[in-house]
């Protein structure tokens, strides 16, 4: 479908202008920054050079003192401290670094992740009676818990103490804990809102470690799990997240010591190579998130605390093929879902898609729901039974807030969870039918056309003159790439197509293009249908691009990334 192009011009050229000057930078690296909010030589240094004293207090977070008193408590008495985790790649680094520091400290400590198909996500009475099972006096739950209240009654009624570390919205009600640490609590005066769960793990940590007098580098060495949990969840690579994000890329770049993630980037392909957020989400994240989604997420966390180089290299060679097997599953999953998709989706009158069929598999669903997405840019939510009961993912798009229309369909839903654009829920396969009627109404009801139209946002006009070297040295460094802080996308014009296009790989499009003298090689995936707008010898070519260094055979050259083309 049609992409409308939304060029972010600054209100305020003159200061972009003078930005630039006082940098001394190009007007587009200064023109980037202001686009951010960044308009004076402090913030830009802050941006460009993230570190470990930019980070809040953590007692700023509320219920900090409360849960550092209770944990260092509970360490000084030998209690037994099980850690509550969830099965993504958040929940995953947020056990394995917290497990780790806490054994550091002589804590006696165990681990605990509820099985996805049969648990399914958070804190389950399952759970709490193993927790019981092990003696537990004290139960931490990272990425998880914050709408646990039934949850945390039964383990209060059993004896057993919890503090909460969740990044999830909460509830009008909040659990009866001894300590609930969530930046988006409407109580909380933490100046910010995004942490991943692992993040809010890593505050718990700090303030754990000040309290005990203990060098805060200790906590600092496990910055890695952060970045991978962090860039994982998407959150916004903003404020702490900047930082914690890219300290902890530093540490996989420069001194990947841990043992399990050496092993990972091994079967991974990943050895020698940069990692970047990119290399995250899309090789590393899925490997992790495969065992968690296709069978048992503990073995994810043995892999990140193993001390055996030979059980690391056994575990990576598993997640390897549980990772094929999920992309087997996916794939199939996908093909149903288009077929149903396409029986029952009327582009002019559906606003949302919600398809539900017996025997998906729960591991996969919330990845086809957000390819799903990228077809049809509709809301989508993808609901397995079993049983009569639906087992749902849901994935949305900017401008219609998914959360917020499930706590309007409450009365179909036996639970729900999770934010503005992912959300997961279980229902009885008899109220799937109302849930979509209603949720259609919501969506014709606040879903504009404009809200419907995919938007690419870019940042500026250039000329393929204004890309040198230094310029693209300069662009690098406003990586970490994520969500508010996404890769530049820039927009040439009236260029010239320099011989055949090609199309390479899998429907990619290759191209070489020439303006005023300058030519470049450019590349877009998947955009080979486009293939038809190129009229080589024209200089009427528009080409939507983001910058980056292709290397082949040794040699680095910096290549255009086709975002889109008229």
């Amino acid at each position: 479908m049609d992409v409308k192009w939304i060029v972010n011009d600054p209100q305020d050229t003159e200061l972009v202008q003078d930005f630039a000057l006082e940098l001394h930078v190009p007007e587009i690296i200064a023109r980037l920054l202001v686009n951010r909010g960044i308009t004076t030589t402090n913030e830009a240094i802050q941006f460009f050079k993230p570190n470990f004293t930019w980070l809040h207090d953590p007692f700023l977070m509320i219920d900090m003192d409360r849960a550092v008193e209770r944990l260092s408590a509970a360490i000084q008495k030998k209690e037994k401290i099980l850690i509550y985790g969830d099965y993504d790649v958040d929940g995953i680094t947020s056990v394995s670094m917290t497990y780790q520091l806490l054994r550091q400290l002589g804590a006696d400590v165990s681990y605990y992740i509820p099985d996805r198909l049969h648990e399914g996500y958070g804190l389950s009475e399952v759970g709490i009676k193993e927790a019981q099972k092990r003696g537990s006096q004290l139960i931490i739950s990272v990425d998880c818990g914050v709408t646990a209240i039934a949850e945390v009654a039964l383990a209060s009624s059993l004896g057993i103490d919890s503090i909460i570390c969740d990044h999830h919205e909460p509830q009008a009600q909040l659990p009866s804990a001894k300590a609930i640490l969530d930046p988006k609590r409407q109580d909380c005066p933490y100046p910010f809102k995004e942490l991943a769960g692992v993040g809010v793990a890593y505050k718990l940590m700090q303030g754990l470690f000040i309290n005990l007098q203990r060098d805060i580098a200790e906590v600092e060495r496990y910055v890695d799990y952060v970045a991978i949990g962090s860039a994982a969840d998407i959150v916004p690579l903003v404020d702490e997240n900047r930082v914690l994000v890219s300290e902890g890329l530093k540490l996989l770049n420069t001194q990947p010591r841990k043992i399990g993630v050496q092993a990972l980037f091994e079967t991974s392909g990943m050895r020698n190579r940069q990692v970047g957020t990119g290399q995250i989400v899309f090789v590393i994240a899925p490997r992790i998130n495969a065992v968690g989604r296709m069978g048992d997420a503990e073995r994810a966390v043995s892999l990140l605390t193993t001390d055996s180089p030979q059980q690391a290299r056994n575990i990576a060679a598993i997640l390897e093929t549980e990772n094929r097997n999920r992309k087997n599953i996916d794939e199939e999953t996908f093909k149903e879902a288009l077929e149903l998709a396409e029986e029952r989706f009327d582009a002019d009158n559906h606003f949302m898609l919600v398809l539900a069929k017996q025997g998906w598999h729960p591991g996969v669903i919330g990845i086809v729901a957000s390819r799903l997405v990228e077809k049809y840019y509709r809301p989508t939510i993808m609901i397995t039974l079993d049983e009569g009961i639906g087992k749902g993912s849901a994935r949305s798009i900017p401008g219609f807030d998914i959360y917020s229309s499930l706590k309007d369909c409450e009365e179909f839903l036996m639970e729900f969870g999770g934010h503005k654009y992912a959300a997961g829920l279980t229902i009885k396969e008899d109220n799937i039918s109302p849930l979509r009627e209603k949720l259609q109404h919501i969506a014709a009801q606040s879903m504009t056309e404009e809200v419907l139209l995919p938007k690419l946002r870019i940042e500026g006009e250039l000329l393929l003159s204004d890309i040198t070297p230094k310029m693209f040295d300069l662009l690098k460094r406003f990586a970490p790439f994520g969500p508010q802080n996404m890769r530049p996308v820039f927009v040439s014009r009236n260029l010239k197509v320099v011989g055949e296009s090609q199309i390479v790989g899998n429907n990619h499009l290759k191209l070489r293009v020439r303006q005023n003298g300058v030519t470049m090689e450019a590349i877009g995936f998947n955009l080979g249908d486009l293939r038809y707008r190129v009229a080589p010898g024209e200089s009427n070519l528009d080409i939507a691009y983001a910058i980056e260094e292709n290397e082949y055979m040794g040699r680095k050259t910096i290549q255009l990334r086709l975002k889109d083309i008229r």
